[in-house]
Formats: structure tokens, C-alpha cells, sequence
């Protein structure tokens, strides 16, 4: 299976190893699924974990870490250049849709915008992502 997970996913799974979302990275880690990212996601992840008030929870270091390990895990395709196929009431969210789109993939987050919208595009939050994927392997 194939996902994209919205740089939230990353981030909480980082700041909590007990939460559901480190469980989705220790997945990724196993080789349970194909992370699917671009340059545009690692962007953003990057922003992210410079935020003042992330960066009290995360280093620099370790913020540098963790996206060499998300960059170095993932299969890093283009951009894609067609638009999201639905469009998120947070369009900064679209980047991820379209990428899901274009590469067949699950996407996961923890967004509310996003996870409205699964009725029309693959999007699970974490715990359901977990569950598809036992769903699978069973």
C-alpha cells in the first residue's frame, strides 16, 4: 500500500511516541507501507519543525533527523502539476491531496479539513490508517 502522510502525522508521531501517529511511523519504519512524498511535502515539513514553538520539543538536530529519515524512507516523486481532484477548505492542504491523487495513495492525517473529505478521496486519520493496514496483512 501506498500513502502520503500530511506532515502533521510526522510531526505528532515525533512529539509523542506513545500516540497513534508514532505507531503509523514505526509502520513505515517495518516496511508496512510506501511512504510517498515530494519536495513540496518535505518543504513543508521542514517549515513546520521550525516553528518557535516546535522547536521547544524538537531540536534542531533532531528536527534535521527526522526529515533525512522521512526524505531517505520515502519514494520522493515530482510535484504533481494537476490540480487536487477535490479541493480541502484549507487550500494549502490541496499540494496533498493532488499528490495522493496522482500516485494512487492512501492519504493520512490528522486534519479536520482533509478528513471531511473522505467521502469523495482516500483519507483516514492515523487510527484508521492502522486499521486498513491490519485489514491488509490478515
Amino acid at each position: 500500500m501506498r500513502a502520503v502522510l500530511d506532515p502533521n502525522v510526522i510531526i505528532s508521531g515525533a512529539l509523542s511516541p506513545a500516540g497513534v501517529p508514532s505507531q503509523v511511523l514505526r509502520a513505515l519504519a517495518r516496511g508496512d507501507f510506501e511512504l510517498i512524498a515530494s519536495q513540496a511535502l518535505l518543504d513543508e515539513l521542514q517549515r513546520a519543525l521550525a516553528y518557535p514553538k516546535l522547536r521547544a520539543h524538537i531540536g534542531e538536530a533532531d528536527a534535521a533527523e527526522l526529515l533525512r529519515w522521512v526524505a531517505d524512507t520515502a519514494t520522493i516523486v515530482p510535484t504533481p502539476a494537476d490540480e487536487a481532484p477535490v479541493h480541502s477548505a484549507d487550500l494549502d492542504d490541496d499540494h496533498l491531496i493532488a499528490l495522493a491523487a496522482a500516485h494512487r495513495s492512501a492519504l493520512v492525517s490528522g486534519d479536520k479539513h482533509l478528513l471531511a473529505l473522505a467521502d469523495q478521496i482516500p483519507v483516514f486519520s492515523p487510527r484508521a490508517f492502522l486499521e486498513l493496514l491490519a485489514a491488509e496483512s490478515a
